[in-house]
């Protein structure tokens, strides 16, 4: 999910609100009739009243996320830089958009999605079902339009069908930005070994070097738990971790345009992070030690750096614990669900 000027943002925010102007309060949740397991540890996920989960809506909406017809020429989908065999992210610092266009931000994953408070990197979107327009709209991205795309599925009989079963209406922005929603909402992933030492009380799911491990993530020494506690390992607050002095991506900022957001960023989700590399918001950082070097280190000086980052003083085995600890977070259950792949 790349950003956007500033003033094309707030525009944009503004036919969103618009579009989604009728929609009612969430209500209903996710449970055995969407084929989905809420883990253990888990909120109930809810669905807004105009687009509860039915499998019509979700059939529409995983065709859709699969769907080159999104892209202005055709050759992308969301699951181009989403994919599902990496926990719904990419392995490359930046994924390529139209006519091979390169994006500015890495792509994160869609790990438990349905579960955050809002959306991209600076925090501007409030629903899945907003989200979808920013990669459509996005020159780096799709470089395309929603009414477009609309155009494009009329003329297929198919879809008509399924729009119609799903939400009684033929294909438009309202059918496909819900349908996007319903679908993505079911991605939800907590079966890691981590899960089942902890919520299922397994005491043979961690190794003893993970349990070592765990205990520095959640200990004083470290600080990890503080930005990446709760069951989804993010507080989704907007942090600086001292990644450069100077930043070329200016973060909340670009939302807000207070100078105070500059270079901050949403905390994301730690599941799956074995899965998702690079890591940090530029995919700057190849491996998982090396995130855990830099954080070791104190991170760089910036006016907006956590008070929370500091030098660690870890030696190399607590590194190596500390790594072992976050690749126990892995769900090889979610990466492996057929449900979710084409």
């Amino acid at each position: 999910m790349t950003n956007l000027t500033s003033g094309r943002y707030f525009l944009f925010i503004v036919v969103c609100l618009l579009l989604i102007a009728c929609e009612k309060p969430e209500s209903g949740a996710i449970g055995s009739e969407s084929g989905t397991h809420l883990p253990a540890g888990f909120p109930e996920i809810k669905y807004p009243e105009d687009n509860a989960y039915s499998k019509a809506r979700w059939d529409l909406g995983k065709k859709l996320f699969y769907d080159k017809v999104l892209s202005a020429d055709s050759t992308l989908n969301c699951g181009s830089c989403h994919k599902a065999s990496l926990a719904f992210s990419d392995n490359i610092a930046f994924s390529k958009g139209v006519f091979g266009k390169e994006g500015t931000r890495n792509a994160p994953t869609l790990t438990n999605i349905a579960l955050h408070p809002y959306l991209t990197r600076e925090g501007g979107v409030p629903s899945l079902e907003m989200q979808v327009l920013v990669p459509i709209q996005e020159h780096n991205e799709f470089g395309f339009n929603i009414v477009k795309i609309a155009e494009r599925l009329n003329s297929d009989s198919n879809y008509i069908r399924m729009s119609m079963l799903a939400y009684n209406r033929a294909p438009d922005p309202f059918v496909i930005t819900r349908a996007i929603a319903n679908f993505e909402r079911t991605l939800v992933s907590g079966n890691s070994a981590y899960d089942k030492y902890t919520y299922l009380k397994d005491n043979t799911a961690l190794s003893k070097n993970e349990i070592k491990g765990m205990k520095l993530f959640f200990s004083e020494k470290t600080n990890c738990f503080q930005c990446h506690g709760g069951y989804n390992f993010s507080d989704y607050a907007f942090e600086n971790n001292g990644l450069y002095e100077t930043y070329k991506d200016i973060g909340r900022m670009r939302l807000t345009g207070d100078p105070k957001d500059e270079a901050l960023f949403k905390v994301p989700t730690l599941r799956n992070i074995y899965f998702t590399a690079p890591y940090m918001h530029d995919g700057s950082i190849e491996t998982l030690m090396d995130v855990v070097e830099h954080y070791n280190s104190g991170g760089k000086n910036h006016p907006h750096k956590s008070k929370l980052i500091k030098p660690l003083n870890l030696n190399q085995t607590e590194k190596i614990q500390l790594v072992d600890f976050l690749n126990s977070l892995s769900d090889y259950e979610f990466i492996s669900n057929e449900k979710h792949k084409p």
